[in-house]
């Protein structure tokens, strides 16, 4: 039962933190390739750790990480505010590089023919 609340939880901190950083953090450093990949809450609800990634390379997520590392108390009560918790977990701010990975990996597949689509054209007919 309580890891069905942990994982709710998650779930509205991911979409409430992507709502702060488009709507209320105005730092020019926080550019519109970041993208917050998941959210992992700890059992107690006392710590999040959020991993942060971005388009421009990990570079700009480190960047970003230490951004929201100072606007932390700021994110900490809005997050309390929107979402009605009893305390609002400790954010951890933590930068990832899956975003770059999969982009490299889908310009390699890229550049060797391979898609991945279903196209009906390129599927072989049997005879």
């Amino acid at each position: 039962m309580a890891s069905f609340k942990i994982g709710r939880v998650q779930e509205d901190i991911l979409r409430e933190l992507t709502a702060i950083m488009r709507e209320e953090l105005k730092d020019p450093r926080l550019t519109p390739a970041l993208t917050i990949v998941r959210a992992e809450l700890s059992g107690d609800m006392g710590h999040c750790k959020v991993y942060i990634s971005s388009l421009n390379g990990v570079d700009d997520a480190k960047t970003a990480c230490g951004v929201l590392k100072s606007a932390g108390g700021f994110i900490r009560a809005e997050l309390f505010n929107r979402l009605k918790l009893r305390k609002s977990p400790q954010l951890h701010f933590i930068a990832d590089d899956s975003i770059e990975y999969a982009a490299d990996i889908s310009e390699k597949l890229n550049s060797l023919g391979l898609t991945g689509g279903n196209d009906a054209d390129s599927a072989v007919q049997p005879e």
